[in-house]
């Protein structure tokens, strides 16, 4: 039996689910979705893959069928990571772009998407059930519509006020020029259409066929320089895991160009403070957290980039006497502004599914910032993500933008292991918040004992800039004011933008799974 607390001592909408087969996704449609899959006979890898193409119609907001994907699966006997986050068009170079920061809307701001590639690998190596059936519960609500969930519905409208102009949005996602409300029903067949022909091919029209053409074609309209050649010649990778030792567990996270390694950094570090002897939501824990992520962030942005062209390698960020003379720069009475140091010379939606033969599947899908580019193609439904806003202009950066490159990713899925046997899949959703809300659970998970759904509630801090914080509604107001006298400069953000976490803990029979309060999802299960 897991030897965390059953306690719940945080304001929540949520108590977790506690069964042999578990989905927990950010929509309960999506959630749905994953459950019939398990139902049917498949597995955790089947029930994952048909929550992530639900995502994709229901909660649009976040993702899409032109969306980015990773995950990591434990099969049963080991781990497996994928990277299926799409590289840039051939023609891109520093030269091509104008101006000190890359793009954030338009066709310039599009790399190669990778989500439908994820689909289909997940379900050709680990999937049982046959890949088109895997549509079947996402079809008919974009054939025939949904009701549109409330936090998705104030997202839609806020968003379609900025995007309403670029190519092809406002025709997808705008039905009577406005976005729908709470409550409304809302259909989008061409996504309907698109899926049909994704699950019929195998994702091949996608990449090779007549959805390539399609986007190809509307690219080269509004002047963008996505080529058939870059669509044909992506490719998903099985590219493993990279870890760190936090106690008696091991923190999984995909390999760069992902921002993962972040996380490692922040634990490797915080592995020579004793955490467990201050108070849990304390001012002296939460300043060695914000400390610590500060020296992570900072090495993650300077560093991290497609794996061809990093100048330091992942082992020697987190060579040990590394992490423990960074652990020396924090000092415990003052915020600093931390910089990189010199080693050895980053709109998502998270979903995770476990099945009763000991499956367990971590997925992350993203448009990146909300629908992304904004960019939708006519006549499919697909909405294109942004990650070329990833990528830098400085010249000689080890992220600078160059042809057929994958950008600097947020995107990040996380797996939880001790020794041999696995212990939780989890994942938080939110941009920069991802590294940094992976350490937190961590630590409410190994040094308080805190069961999932617990560790979901708990009020959360985010590192913005220098020495400003973002931090949520269920800090005590003694511990905010003690973080001040320390130089922190704290900034009372909304509840809900602290992103969004899913988690499954294995029991000795079964698994506990958490959803986030913050969102509208569930976990189910039987």
């Amino acid at each position: 039996m897991a030897a965390f607390d059953w306690e719940f001592p945080y304001a929540s909408r949520r108590m977790p689910v506690l069964a042999a087969n578990v989905v927990a996704t950010s929509q309960p449609l999506a959630a749905q979705a994953g459950l019939r899959m398990l139902l049917k006979g498949g597995n955790a890898a089947d029930a994952a893959v048909a929550a992530a193409i639900a995502l994709t119609v229901v909660e649009p907001t976040s993702n899409g069928i032109g969306s980015d994907a990773f995950a990591i699966i434990w099969d049963g006997k080991e781990l497996h990571g994928l990277n299926a986050s799409g590289r840039s068009p051939a023609a891109w170079s520093p030269d091509y772009f104008a101006g000190d920061n890359m793009p954030q809307r338009g066709w310039d701001a599009v790399t190669v998407p990778g989500a439908v590639s994820a689909w289909g690998e997940v379900s050709r190596r680990f999937g049982k059930l046959p890949f088109a059936d895997l549509f079947e519960p996402t079809i008919p609500y974009a054939a025939d519509g949904y009701i549109v969930a409330p936090i998705t519905a104030q997202s839609w409208q806020g968003q379609a006020a900025v995007l309403k102009d670029l190519p092809g949005f406002a025709e997808a996602f705008m039905p009577g020029g406005r976005a729908p409300a709470a409550g409304e029903k809302f259909s989008c067949p061409a996504q309907a259409r698109t899926l049909e022909m994704i699950a019929a091919t195998n994702g091949e029209a996608f990449y090779r066929g007549e959805l390539a053409e399609k986007m190809c074609a509307h690219a080269a309209q509004c002047g963008g320089q996505m080529q058939m050649a870059d669509l044909a010649e992506h490719q998903a990778d099985w590219v493993g895991t990279v870890s760190q030792d936090y106690k008696d567990y091991t923190l999984h996270e995909i390999p760069p160009n992902g921002q993962g390694l972040a996380a490692l950094i922040a634990l490797g570090i915080l592995g020579y403070r004793d955490m467990a002897s201050y108070a849990v939501d304390s001012a002296d824990s939460v300043h060695l957290q914000i400390e610590a992520m500060k020296l992570a962030l900072a090495d993650a942005y300077r560093y991290i980039s497609d794996p061809a062209t990093m100048d330091v390698a992942v082992d020697d960020l987190l060579d040990p006497a590394y992490l423990e003379r960074r652990a020396h720069e924090i000092d415990m009475a003052q915020a600093q502004e931390l910089e990189h140091g010199v080693a050895g010379l980053g709109g998502t939606v998270y979903l995770t599914a476990a099945d009763a033969d000991g499956m367990m599947v971590s997925f992350i899908q993203s448009n990146y910032m909300g629908f992304g580019s904004g960019v939708v193609v006519p006549e499919t439904g697909i909405s294109l993500q942004n990650r070329g806003a990833g990528f830098r202009l400085d010249a000689g950066h080890p992220n600078q933008v160059a042809g057929r490159k994958r950008p600097f990713q947020t995107i990040i899925p996380a797996f939880l292991m001790r020794g041999a046997e696995p212990i939780m899949s989890f994942g938080l959703m939110g941009g920069p918040m991802q590294a940094q809300g992976h350490t937190q659970m961590v630590l409410r998970l190994v040094d308080y004992g805190q069961n999932p759904q617990a560790a979901a509630d708990g009020p959360r801090w985010q590192i913005l800039s220098g020495l400003e914080v973002g931090v949520d509604q269920g800090f005590a107001p003694e511990v905010l004011e003690a973080l001040r006298q320390r130089g922190h400069i704290l900034n009372q953000l909304p509840y809900t933008a602290f992103g969004g976490a899913q988690l499954i803990h294995k029991l000795d029979d079964g698994y506990c799974a958490a959803s986030e309060p913050r969102k509208e999802g569930q976990a189910v299960g039987f």
